[in-house]
C-alpha cells in the first residue's frame, strides 16, 4: 500500500491510501470533478502524463485543459500530430523542434522546398485522420546512446544534434502511430483529445535562431479545448490581421523601409514625422512637469567605456563598432552612460539630488535579420531614456514616482498593462548583497502600492533586477513597453558619489526606466491598438477640407488656412473629383473629420464636418469647429 495526497483548486487536499496506481486511475478513485477536461497530473510540483506511476507519499494534482499549463500540453501534442502528417504526406522531410508557444505551436522542417500557405489545409486535413484515429501518445525512457542511434536510422540529423547537446544519460521519446519524436512531455492520453485546432501560417526560421545556419520552413498553428474558443481566438486574429501596422503603416502613408537603405531602419514620412513628433512633444511636457532635465549624449563613445560598464563582456554580440583615428568606439545601444558623465561633471551634494536626466535617445542594436518586422523589431530606433540618480534613502520615492508616471500615461492611451519582476541573470555583474537591495527596493515600492506582479526568475539586466510593464492592447495582446530598473552597480564602476550631510562620500542609486520603450515599437503597437484611427490629438492629420465643386475652392483654401493659422493640422483635397471618391480616400486614410465645402457652407461661411466612421455634424462656422477640435485635444480624445 501506498499514501498520496490529491490537490484539487479550492478543495482541501485529500490524503488517500492505495495500491500503485497511474495518475489518471487516482483521480477516479476520488471522483475528481471534470475529469473529462484533465490532461495531465502535477506530481509533487512536476506535471507528469496521467498514466505516470504515482509513488509513496506523493501530492497529486490535475492539471484542466483550460489551464496555462494544460493548453500549453494540448498545443504541445498538436504539434505532434503536425509532425507527424507531414512526415507522411512529404517524403523526405526532416523535423527540428515544435514547441508550444503563446496562443498556438510550431513546428520547424527541413524540406526540399519551403512549405506554402496552400499546404496547410491538406496538413490539416491528413491531421484530422490522426485524430480520428484516437492514437495513444506512449512514453518510453532510453539511453542516450540508444536513442542516436535510432534518430540516425531515421534520417533525423537534427534530432542527432539535438540529443548530442544534452548533457543527460537518458532521454525520453513519445510515439503516437508510427511517428516518434524526443519529447520531455508530457502530452495528452491520444489523439482524440483535441477537439479544436488550426494552421495559421508559414514562415522561414534558421536553425536555432543562427542566420549563417539552415533556413528551415516553420508551421504555425493552435488549439483550443472546444470550437468556441477556437472560432473567437480565430476572428481575433482576423482582426489583428486588419490592424497589422506594416499593411496600415503604407496605406497611411507613415513609414517604409527599403532595401538599398539596410534591414532594421526606418524612413518616416510626412504623417510618420509628425505622429514621432507629437509623441516627443508630449513626452518632453510630461516629463518636464515631474521635474526631469533634458539631456543629450553622443551616438557613439569609445570601446573603452563600455569595457568599465560591462556591456563590452556582457552585451557586445548586439552592439555595433567602428574605428576612428585607430581608436575604437562603440555606436551605442543605450543612453546611460553619457547621463553618468553628465551627473559626473559636477560635485554633487545630497541637497542636488535626486537628478532625473531624460533623453529621446537614438540608439542601434544588432538583430538578427530573421527577427526583425515592420516597427515592431528595428536596428535603429529612440528610447524615452531617463536615468535618476538619487540617495538610497529616496530610491522608494523614485521607484513609486515612476509607477505612477506609467500608469498615468497608460490611461491615456487607454492602454491596460500587468507587471513582473524579472530577477538576476546568469550572466551579470555586481554584489549579490547589491543585487539583494535592488530587488528587495522594487518589490517594496510595487508592494507598498498594493501591486500584483509576477517574478520572472533570471530575465534582469546584466547590471539589476527590473520592473517589465506588459501592456494589453484592444485584441488583448501582450507587448513590453515600459521598464524600471534597479542598479548599485554601475555607479561603483564610474565612481559616482555626492557629498552626504556627514560631509563624507556616498554612493548614489541609478534608476535606468522607459516609459513607452522604442518609439517606433510603440508606435507599431499603437496603429495596431486604434487600427490606425488615432485619437484626434495624435492624429497627424486632424481634419481634410474636400469640396464639392471648382467654384468651391476659393472658400476651401479660406478654410485651410485659418484651420492652419489655429495649429490644426489640415490639408485640403481640391481635385476635380466626385465628392464620394474623396470621401472615401479620406475614410481609408483614418482622417477624424472630413470638412465638405459646397455651396452653402461658402455662402454661409461656416463647414459640416464628417466624422471617419460616417456620421455627419452639424454644420457650423469654422471657429466652433476649431474650439471642438482644440476641446477634444485638451481632453486627449
Amino acid at each position: 500500500m501506498i499514501t498520496f495526497q490529491i490537490s484539487q483548486p479550492n478543495q482541501p487536499a485529500q490524503t488517500v491510501e492505495a495500491d500503485s496506481l497511474s495518475g489518471m486511475d487516482a483521480l477516479e478513485q476520488l471522483h475528481v470533478k471534470g475529469l473529462d477536461r484533465v490532461v495531465a497530473v502535477r506530481v509533487n510540483g512536476q506535471a507528469k502524463d496521467l498514466s505516470a506511476a504515482i509513488e509513496a507519499k506523493s501530492e497529486v494534482e490535475p492539471i484542466y485543459v483550460e489551464s496555462e499549463e494544460g493548453l500549453e500540453i494540448l498545443r504541445h501534442s498538436t504539434s505532434h500530430v503536425m509532425a507527424m502528417a507531414v512526415k507522411e504526406l512529404f517524403p523526405g522531410v526532416k523535423v527540428t523542434i515544435g514547441p508550444a508557444i503563446e496562443n498556438g505551436f510550431y513546428y520547424d522542417f527541413d524540406y526540399e522546398r519551403p512549405f506554402k500557405e496552400d499546404d496547410l489545409p491538406v496538413i490539416e486535413e491528413k491531421m484530422n485522420e490522426f485524430i480520428q484515429a484516437d492514437l495513444p501518445f506512449e512514453r518510453k525512457e532510453i539511453s542516450t546512446q540508444d536513442a542516436v542511434s535510432f534518430f540516425q536510422s531515421q534520417g533525423e540529423d537534427y534530432k542527432v544534434e539535438i540529443i548530442q547537446d544534452l548533457d543527460s544519460d537518458r532521454v525520453s521519446l513519445y510515439t503516437q502511430g508510427g511517428f516518434t519524436d524526443l519529447c520531455r512531455g508530457p502530452h495528452l492520453v491520444s489523439t482524440g483529445k483535441i477537439k479544436a485546432f488550426k494552421l495559421t501560417h508559414v514562415a522561414g526560421a534558421y536553425w536555432r535562431g543562427d542566420e549563417n545556419k539552415a533556413m528551415l520552413s516553420r508551421i504555425y498553428g493552435t488549439a483550443f479545448p472546444d470550437k468556441k474558443s477556437l472560432k473567437t481566438y480565430l476572428q481575433r486574429l482576423e482582426e489583428a490581421k486588419k490592424r497589422d501596422h506594416v499593411k496600415l503603416g503604407k496605406q497611411l502613408d507613415i513609414f517604409s523601409t527599403h532595401e538599398e537603405i539596410g534591414a532594421g531602419m526606418i524612413v518616416w514620412h510626412p504623417r510618420g514625422g509628425m505622429l514621432r513628433h507629437l509623441l516627443e512633444e508630449f513626452e518632453i511636457r510630461e516629463h518636464l512637469k515631474r521635474g526631469y532635465e533634458i539631456v543629450k549624449g553622443p551616438l557613439i563613445l569609445k570601446t573603452a567605456l563600455w569595457e568599465t560598464s560591462g556591456h563590452f563582456d556582457h552585451y557586445r554580440e548586439n552592439m555595433y563598432f567602428t574605428e576612428i583615428d585607430n581608436q575604437s568606439y562603440g555606436i551605442k545601444p543605450m543612453n546611460c552612460l553619457s547621463h553618468m558623465l553628465i551627473y559626473k561633471a559636477g560635485l554633487k551634494s545630497y541637497r542636488d539630488l535626486p537628478k532625473r536626466y531624460f533623453e529621446l535617445g537614438l540608439v542601434h542594436r544588432h538583430e538578427r535579420s530573421g527577427v526583425l518586422r515592420g516597427l515592431l523589431r528595428v536596428r535603429e530606433f529612440t528610447q524615452d531614456d531617463a536615468h535618476i540618480l538619487c540617495t538610497p534613502g529616496q530610491l522608494d520615492d523614485e521607484i513609486k514616482g515612476v509607477l505612477d508616471f506609467i500608469k498615468d500615461i497608460m490611461a491615456v492611451f487607454q492602454f491596460e498593462y500587468s507587471l513582473e519582476i524579472s530577477t538576476r541573470p546568469e550572466k551579470s555583474i555586481g554584489s549579490d548583497e547589491d543585487w539583494e537591495r535592488a530587488t528587495h527596493a522594487l518589490k517594496t515600492a510595487m508592494d507598498d502600492q498594493h501591486l500584483h506582479y509576477r517574478i520572472n526568475e533570471g530575465d534582469g539586466a546584466f547590471y539589476g533586477p527590473k520592473i517589465d510593464v506588459k501592456l494589453k492592447d484592444a485584441l488583448d495582446r501582450e507587448w513590453q513597453c515600459a521598464t524600471v530598473q534597479c542598479d548599485f552597480t554601475l555607479p561603483e564602476r564610474f565612481d559616482l558619489y555626492y557629498i552626504d550631510k556627514d560631509g563624507q562620500k556616498h554612493r548614489p542609486v541609478m534608476i535606468h526606466r522607459v516609459i513607452l520603450g522604442a518609439l517606433e515599437r510603440f508606435i507599431g503597437i499603437l496603429i495596431e491598438h486604434y487600427a490606425g484611427a488615432f485619437p484626434v490629438w495624435l492624429s497627424p492629420v486632424q481634419a481634410m477640407i474636400l469640396t464639392v465643386t471648382d467654384r468651391n475652392i476659393p472658400f476651401g483654401e479660406k478654410v485651410l488656412k485659418t484651420l492652419l493659422d489655429a495649429e490644426i493640422r489640415a490639408e485640403g483635397d481640391f481635385r476635380n473629383e466626385k465628392l464620394g471618391s474623396k470621401v472615401r480616400e479620406a475614410q481609408m486614410q483614418k482622417v477624424p473629420y472630413m470638412l465638405i465645402i459646397g455651396d452653402k457652407e461658402a455662402e454661409q461661411g461656416g463647414v459640416t464636418p464628417r466624422l471617419r466612421d460616417g456620421r455627419n455634424l452639424p454644420f457650423m462656422v469654422t471657429d466652433d469647429f476649431v474650439h471642438m477640435v482644440n476641446e477634444e485635444c485638451k481632453q486627449r480624445r
